[in-house]
């Protein structure tokens, strides 16, 4: 499908484009080593993509985590080193309806980008003009933590708590007992970043509620996943901020009951 008739996204943007080849295997890029590989799958997957990258690296090679969670970047350098990784923060949302075929739920450029390593810089501001040349509006930062804590704050708030229930986000934000979790949850995962050093801004608790109130009547992707019988990213997400808290001493038993619950709902059968 992704070269005849092409891949399809709908919604708020709408194209369709066709590509010359496919890999249908990490293995298939070691007979085509690529200039830059950007890393779009569950977190949870990071280890075992990051060794059968290491297998074919070069020098040269450039590797972008381009998802969702906390320390993804830091997973892949585990294996790669610093020099070849980057880190993006997109602000997308998509669903899958069919091989090659997305909806798009909504879409806020620009999206962002940094090296792991000083060396690499100019690398990683090429690629945002690449990036922005091809429709996909980046820019470069040097502060893509703040961007990345940011993000998962948004996410282990929403993500988890639709899992949980089954509700749409926006049916999650509009029950008055859910919204008190909801709650919660940001402000013990704001206390979490401002302990660990992580600038979120002074507005950033408004920001959130405010965020999430427009996020929309869909599912969110850990819903997806836990009605597909498939492990989510939590460990990524509600299970960062348990470990980045246990780090400060301090407790986060929002934090900590979101991911039990997530655990035991990945383990039925």
């Amino acid at each position: 499908p992704a070269i005849n008739p092409g891949i399809i996204i709908e919604g708020v943007e709408n194209l369709q484009q066709s590509v010359t080849r496919t890999c249908t295997s990490i293995e298939d890029l070691a007979e085509n080593v690529p200039d830059v590989i950007i890393i779009a799958i569950k977190a949870n997957t990071l280890s075992l993509v990051s060794s059968a990258i290491e297998a074919f690296y070069k020098e040269g090679i450039y590797v972008i985590s381009w998802q969702n969670g906390i320390d993804t970047e830091a997973e892949i350098a585990r294996t790669l080193g610093k020099k070849p990784v980057m880190r993006a923060v997109v602000n997308y949302g998509c669903e899958l309806i069919g091989p090659c075929h997305v909806r798009m739920s909504f879409h806020h450029p620009p999206h962002y980008l940094q090296e792991l390593d000083k060396a690499s810089t100019m690398a990683a501001i090429e690629l945002t003009e690449i990036f922005t040349k091809c429709g996909l509006n980046t820019r470069h930062t040097d502060k893509i933590n703040s961007m990345v804590w940011r993000k998962a704050i948004l996410n282990s708030c929403m993500n988890p708590v639709c899992a949980v229930t089954g509700l749409t986000m926006t049916q999650a934000m509009n029950d008055p007992f859910i919204f008190q979790v909801i709650d919660s949850l940001v402000k013990e995962c704001v206390a979490v970043a401002r302990a660990n050093g992580i600038d979120l801004g002074w507005d950033f608790y408004p920001y959130a509620l405010e965020y999430m109130g427009k996020a929309g009547d869909h599912k969110p992707s850990m819903l997806t996943d836990i009605e597909n019988k498939r492990r989510t990213e939590i460990e990524f997400m509600n299970g960062k901020f348990v470990e980045y808290g246990r780090q400060t001493g301090m407790d986060t038993p929002y934090n900590k009951t979101l991911r039990a619950l997530i655990k035991a709902l990945e383990s039925k059968e």
